[in-house]
C-alpha cells in the first residue's frame, strides 16, 4: 500500500520535528468550553518518567499538532478527538503520550487499544510506546498482530495493545483475551489508509462504549473518513493541521535541450564543477536509468545513494538516513520519494528526465513535488530539467500550468553556470 509505505517511511526516518507554519483549525461542539494550547511539555500533566521519555526521543518542545491536540487528550473528563495531520507532524508521539498517561500500570490488563493499517506501522507504533515509556517500569506492550499467537481465553497483561484490523477483531470477539468493557481509550491511526484498503466499517468496531475515549487520526479528511468518524465518536473536537503548500516561489528553474542520455550527464557534470552543492536528488523516470547513473558517477568519484522501489521500507529509510547524515552528497531517485521526504540540506534538485503520464504528457503533481525538495522551510533552491529536443514542448506546458518561467541554458555554458552560483 503506497500510502502506508510513505507513512512508515516518514515514521521511521523522523528523528525529530519538523519545524512547522501549518495552521491548526479547532473546530467543537461547544464554543464556550476553553480550550488550551502549551508550548512546553512541562505545561502539561505528565508524569516526569514520561517527560524524560519525551526527551530521549528527540522533542525539546510540542510540535504545532501536539500543542492543540495533547491538552484534549489529556484533559479530563476524557474528550473525544478527531486529528487531520500529516506524516512527521509529531502525531505518534501526541497519542502514544496520551495512552501512557491513562493506563493504570498496576492493573495487568487491556486498557488502551491502538489500530494502525499494516503489520509494519503497529510495530513501529510499539516502538515509540517502547522509547517514550522506557521508564515506566510496569507498563507493557502487547501486539495484536499477524503470526502473534493466544489462546482463547488466556489472560493478556499488557495494558496496551497496538495491533491490526483483523486480528485485533479475532482477540476481542472470537478468542475474547480482551475484555472491550474494561478499554479507557481507543486510538484509530491512519483511517484514511484503513478505510482505504480494508473497508473499516462502523460494524467492525464495536467497542465503542460510554467511558471510552476516542482518537481518531488521519492525514486527509475527505467523506469516506467523515462518515466513518461521525458514526464511531460522539461530541469529537476537531482539529485540522492544514497541509504546507508546496510552492515553486522559492525556487529558480532551468532546463536544459540534450540529445541523449551522455549529454544530460555531461551537462549534469558541468552543473557540478560550477555550482557548490550542498546535497542534490536527482530524479530519474525509470531504475534502470537510475542504475546506470549511479554507475556513471560513482566512477567518477562521486558519493552516490539510489533510492528505488525495489528496496525495503527500511532500506529506502537507511538510505535516506545516511542522505540526511551527508554521508553520500547525491540520493538518485525514481518517483518512490518525490513525496514526503525532507532533509533541509537539499539545494539543488535535477530532473534526468522529465515527470510524464501514460498519456506522454507533464506530470504536473509530481513535477512540484519533485522540485519542491529544494525549496523547504522557505529555502531557496534551484532546479534543473535534462529535456530530450523533441521534448521542449513538456516544458512550455509546466510553464503555462505553474504560471512560472523555467529559463533555457546551454549546458556548456559554463559562464552562466557560474553566475547561478552567487
Amino acid at each position: 500500500v503506497a500510502s502506508a509505505e510513505t507513512s512508515l517511511l516518514n515514521k521511521l526516518i523522523r528523528t525529530s520535528l519538523v519545524e512547522s507554519s501549518h495552521h491548526v483549525e479547532i473546530l467543537q461542539r461547544d464554543p464556550s468550553s476553553p480550550l488550551f494550547s502549551v508550548k512546553t511539555f512541562e505545561e502539561l500533566p505528565l508524569k516526569k518518567e514520561l517527560l524524560k521519555g519525551i526527551y530521549t526521543m528527540g522533542f525539546n518542545r510540542p510540535s504545532k499538532i501536539q500543542e492543540t491536540a495533547l491538552p484534549i487528550m489529556l484533559a479530563y473528563p476524557p474528550q473525544n478527538l478527531i486529528a487531520q495531520s500529516q506524516s512527521g507532524t509529531g502525531k505518534t508521539a501526541a497519542f502514544v503520550l496520551a495512552m501512557l498517561s491513562r493506563v493504570n500500570a498496576a492493573e495487568k490488563y487491556p486498557q488502551c487499544l491502538c489500530l494502525a493499517p499494516t503489520y509494519e506501522l503497529a510495530l513501529q507504533i510499539g516502538r515509540v510506546v517502547e522509547t517514550i515509556g522506557r521508564f515506566c517500569a510496569d507498563i507493557k506492550v502487547t501486539y495484536a498482530v499477524r503470526g502473534n499467537r493466544v489462546l482463547q481465553g488466556v489472560a493478556l497483561e499488557g495494558q496496551i495493545i497496538i495491533g491490526t484490523p483483523g486480528t485485533m477483531l479475532d482477540w476481542c470477539f472470537k478468542r475474547r483475551v480482551i475484555d472491550v468493557r474494561k478499554i479507557n481509550m481507543f486510538v484509530l491511526d491512519e483511517a484514511d489508509i484503513m478505510i482505504d484498503t480494508q473497508g473499516l466499517s462502523y460494524q467492525s468496531i464495536r467497542i465503542q462504549r460510554r467511558g471510552c475515549q476516542m482518537l481518531l487520526f488521519s492525514a486527509t479528511f475527505k467523506e469516506t473518513v467523515r462518515a466513518f468518524a461521525v458514526q464511531i465518536i460522539s461530541n469529537p473536537i476537531v482539529i485540522k493541521l492544514r497541509e504546507e503548500e508546496l510552492t515553486l516561489g522559492n525556487i529558480r528553474q532551468y532546463f536544459f535541450t540534450c540529445r541523449s542520455r551522455e549529454e544530460k550527464y555531461r551537462a549534469l557534470c558541468n552543473i557540478y564543477g560550477s555550482i557548490t552543492v550542498g546535497q542534490a536528488m536527482i530524479f530519474c523516470q525509470t531504475r534502470k536509468s537510475a542504475d546506470w547513473l549511479a554507475v556513471e558517477m560513482t566512477q567518477d568519484g562521486h558519493q552516490v545513494a539510489i533510492l528505488t522501489a525495489e528496496l525495503t521500507v527500511a532500506q529506502r529509510a537507511d538510505v535516506i538516513q545516511r542522505f540526511r547524515d551527508g554521508k553520500e552528497k547525491v540520493l538518485i531517485a525514481t518517483n518512490v520519494c518525490a513525496r514526503g521526504i525532507d532533509v533541509q540540506q537539499v539545494t539543488i534538485v535535477v530532473n534526468f528526465s522529465l515527470p510524464i503520464d501514460q498519456n506522454s504528457e507533464p506530470d504536473f503533481e509530481t513535477y512540484l513535488h519533485r522540485i519542491g525538495r529544494a525549496g523547504r522551510f522557505g529555502k531557496k533552491g534551484i532546479a534543473f530539467s535534462m529535456v530530450e529536443s523533441q521534448n521542449v514542448q513538456l516544458v512550455q506546458m509546466i510553464e503555462e500550468h505553474f504560471q512560472t518561467k523555467i529559463k533555457q541554458l546551454d549546458p556548456d555554458d559554463m559562464d552562466e553556470l557560474e553566475k547561478l552560483a552567487n
